[in-house]
């Protein structure tokens, strides 16, 4: 038999499975172009998102109850604000009676979990404040290692509470 008509009477026989090589390779392009392929993303809300107002001091704190109602956990990396100083993660540490603040690197959001700030406890240091009135709305921005930034409006509040 000649070759070219060896090549002829192989081409039907291949065409359908090279077909559905190529269909699938495309559907599974698809796939994964939608992110629908991998974990499921996490999903970050921010509540009670509180600042308390400075007394006697140019530095402050704010606190942020953080969400993640999503099925895979998220990090949260750093705050900050456009109109604020610096902002420094930070969590209290009480050892016999006294208390140390100390800086913390990220803060970890379990999938379906809560995270509250709150004094005594995790929150956000604020370096160098200007001066901030109660009732004020402060733009403030959380950054997540998979949710990206997420922005929020900060009420500015009296007390610790």
């Amino acid at each position: 038999m000649k070759r070219s008509s060896l090549i002829k009477s192989a081409v039907p026989s291949v065409a359908a499975p090279l077909g559905a090589c190529c269909g699938a390779l495309a559907l599974l392009v698809a796939y994964t172009a939608t992110g629908a392929a991998g974990d499921p993303p996490p999903r970050i809300t921010v509540v009670d998102a509180r600042i308390l107002a400075p007394v006697n001091t140019r530095s402050t704190a704010a606190y942020f109850e953080i969400r993640n109602t999503g099925a895979s956990p998220d990090t949260l990396l750093y705050a900050d604000s456009p109109d604020l100083g610096v902002s420094v993660l930070r969590r209290t540490v009480r050892d016999s009676g006294s208390g140390r603040t100390d800086p913390v690197g990220a803060v970890d959001i379990p999938a379906g979990g809560t995270v509250r700030m709150a004094p005594g406890g995790l929150g956000v240091v604020i370096l160098d404040s200007p001066a901030l009135r109660p009732g004020r709305r402060v733009r403030y921005n959380l950054w997540f290692r998979y949710s990206g930034r997420v922005p929020v409006q900060a009420s500015v509040t009296v007390g610790t509470r």
